[in-house]
């Protein structure tokens, strides 16, 4: 009897043992919640070493990974634990509550830029974003260049997995462009005359020149209105663009275009050519898109800076008039001792 009693009393705290090592609260942080980021194709020695920092006893934690099969299925992603959380909690978490990210994006002047930008969002680096992004089967397939890629890239905030392959971010990219494009824009677009890839570039245009966006409109008005009228578009900040991609380095600060930098040779230099760029000089925000395909309507043909009204510009129907306006941004840039 006594024997058997004793085998009852060992089940009973071997029981209990048990039922602690599971339900039993085991996180280590104070916070109300920790992130844990487990890469692609992570074992669990690698899992446990990021999550050691998290747990009151690790040991615990291997008897329930173990017996619920997780030390063999590691699952890749973003996890939320929440204070407090016990073993069997946890490993539940891991194996199925992957948490989406926001991923977001805009400005980007090169897809060297944007693929930085991600990088820092989602699991893959930006040497495999770039090359998923330049891939020259993949572009061909989209009748895109190298040169025009950046216009397939909306900005804006999307839903993805952290654990989300370059590939798979550019698939998803590709399925918002064409989600963008609606038969409404599809169809203001042919009723301006332009493509949606021209489209994309008068929009980058549009964006450099004006961080306003009621302003956007009006820009677009001018520069389609020297399009209509057989004129060069005359952008400076086209030049910009070609002066940073001569030198190769888009780090470089342009505050003031010269005269000199007008004949530079390139075919983004809308001063020298009537064409619109090769591609865009930067990723044009949705509102400086949907400025071009709905552009004002209007007689103007030049804008300078206002220097009495900061972030906008002062519109000209005639030649004469601008040189009026630009003679008084060219004394107050003076006046800064702005010579570059």
């Amino acid at each position: 009897m006594p024997v058997a009693l004793l085998g009852l009393v060992g089940m009973a705290i071997f029981s209990y043992y048990i039922y602690d090592v599971i339900f039993s609260p085991n996180t280590a942080f104070s916070e109300e919640t920790a992130e844990i980021f487990v890469p692609t194709g992570a074992n669990y020695a690698q899992v446990r070493e990021r999550l050691a920092p998290l747990l009151e006893d690790e040991s615990e934690f291997d008897i329930v990974a173990e017996k619920k099969g997780y030390v063999n299925n590691v699952k890749a992603g973003k996890f939320i634990l929440k204070q407090g959380m016990n073993n069997n909690e946890i490993v539940n978490t891991l194996r199925s509550t992957n948490v989406p990210v926001w991923v977001t994006f805009n400005n980007q002047e090169r897809l060297e830029d944007l693929a930085g930008r991600v990088a820092g969002q989602i699991e893959a680096d930006s040497v495999e974003i770039l090359k998923s992004m330049k891939d020259s089967t993949f572009l061909e397939g989209q009748g895109l260049n190298v040169r025009t890629a950046l216009g397939m890239y909306i900005p804006n905030k999307y839903e993805f997995f952290w654990n989300t392959s370059a590939e798979e971010f550019r698939k998803r990219m590709k399925k918002e462009y064409d989600r963008f494009w609606t038969d409404k824009r599809l169809k203001q677009a042919e009723e301006i005359d332009l493509t949606p890839a021209e489209v994309m570039v008068m929009a980058s245009i549009v964006q450099k020149e004006t961080a306003k966006v009621d302003e956007r409109r009006r820009v677009a008005g001018v520069y389609m209105n020297r399009i209509k009228n057989g004129w060069k578009l005359d952008a400076d900040p086209t030049v910009i663009y070609a002066l940073k991609d001569r030198l190769q380095n888009f780090d470089t600060i342009i505050k003031r275009v010269l005269y000199k930098d007008l004949t530079l040779d390139s075919p983004y230099n809308t001063y020298k050519y009537k064409e619109l760029p090769p591609g865009p000089i930067a990723m044009p925000d949705i509102s400086s898109i949907d400025a071009v395909l709905n552009y004002e309507d209007h007689d103007y043909f030049f804008f300078v800076a206002d220097v009495q009204n900061f972030g906008y510009h002062k519109f000209a129907k005639t030649l004469r008039q601008h040189n009026i306006n630009k003679r008084e941004y060219i004394q107050w840039i003076n006046q800064q001792k702005i010579r570059r």
